[in-house]
């Protein structure tokens, strides 16, 4: 995940529950992505303190550092290493046709496309492989890129020798979470609830969500099925969805009094998540030795896939 500070819901929907839930059946490595922070933009000023904020939502969420090495990409450089050597291996080409590559230029109006970017998915795929990967915890938007890291690992393995697994990518049942205006959630758009935002913030952004446009009054009947607001609900209040949608349904609830039970459900929900921010931010040593620790961790499984890497292509 690139580091961009504070998560949100959508983070935590998307991507977090699942990486928490899979620590107890796989070995897991959760990486801090700041090189890729440089892809859409260069001022690096403030990519060290959006990765400690970030590592910290992680152990908040239920990160266990002990049993998953939470690191930077940065600090081991077998990344950039395993980046140069993959690129020899795919063409400018392919990289031009990624529809996710596309999608983010289109979205972000980029209008000249650096060679870094352009290769994005080609330094994920280093990410990937170099701890030997299997599988991927992304949402939609990133297979196109797993894909090319499987593209990649056949065609190493096939010119030099294998090494490297093909990974697949795994997919949540809340794969995306829609924020506050009923769009892609996001903290440039403002339309997000923050992990670490407090009661009363999440109200008050709560009030803000968007409904169904045909439900104006509280008597008038309502279509769940479109509204974010029952979106939420299903999520963070899935007890009294049922009688929700019925109430939705038939005009007995209304939008707001249904926002005010969507924003009491997240906050129960984030309160065991904001009681362990609170802790490693009055302990920022804890974090960075955790990070110290996974970095170490990560070294070592990196240097191991490096040495094979060069023996099968006879670098030594």
């Amino acid at each position: 995940m690139r580091p961009t500070g504070k998560l949100h819901l959508g983070h935590l929907v998307g991507a977090l529950e699942s990486w928490v839930a899979l620590q107890q059946e796989y070995n897991n490595y959760h990486l801090i992505a700041d090189y890729h922070a440089l892809t859409t933009n260069l001022d690096s000023s403030g990519i060290y303190r959006n990765s400690i904020d970030m590592a910290i939502d992680w152990l908040a969420a239920g990160i266990d550092p002990v049993r998953s090495p939470v690191f930077r990409q940065s600090q081991v450089k077998e990344h950039t290493e395993l980046h140069l050597i993959f690129s020899m291996l795919i063409t400018a080409a392919r990289l031009e046709r990624n529809p996710a590559v596309k999608d983010q230029v289109r979205d972000l109006h980029i209008e000249n496309v650096t060679y870094g970017h352009l290769g994005y998915p080609v330094l994920q795929a280093a990410d990937i492989l170099l701890y030997k990967g299997n599988l991927v915890p992304v949402g939609e938007d990133q297979v196109p890129h797993v894909e090319i890291a499987r593209e990649i690992a056949r065609r190493f393995n096939n010119q030099y020798g294998t090494v490297f697994p093909e990974p697949e990518p795994k997919l949540t049942k809340f794969a995306r979470l829609p924020g506050l205006d009923g769009k892609r959630m996001s903290k440039s758009v403002g339309n997000t609830i923050l992990l670490s935002d407090s009661p009363d913030v999440i109200k008050a952004r709560m009030r803000t969500a968007v409904t169904d446009p045909q439900k104006m009054r509280r008597n008038d009947p309502g279509r769940p099925e479109i509204c974010l607001v029952y979106e939420y609900q299903r999520k963070f209040n899935p007890a009294a969805s049922e009688d929700i949608e019925a109430g939705c349904r038939s005009g007995a609830l209304g939008c707001v009094e249904c926002k005010g039970r969507a924003a009491e459900a997240i906050i129960a929900a984030l309160g065991p998540f904001r009681e362990r921010r609170a802790h490693y931010e009055e302990h920022p040593h804890e974090v960075l030795d955790i990070l110290k620790d996974g970095e170490g961790r990560a070294r070592e499984k990196a240097e191991d896939t490096m040495t094979g890497v060069r023996a099968v292509m006879q670098f030594g």
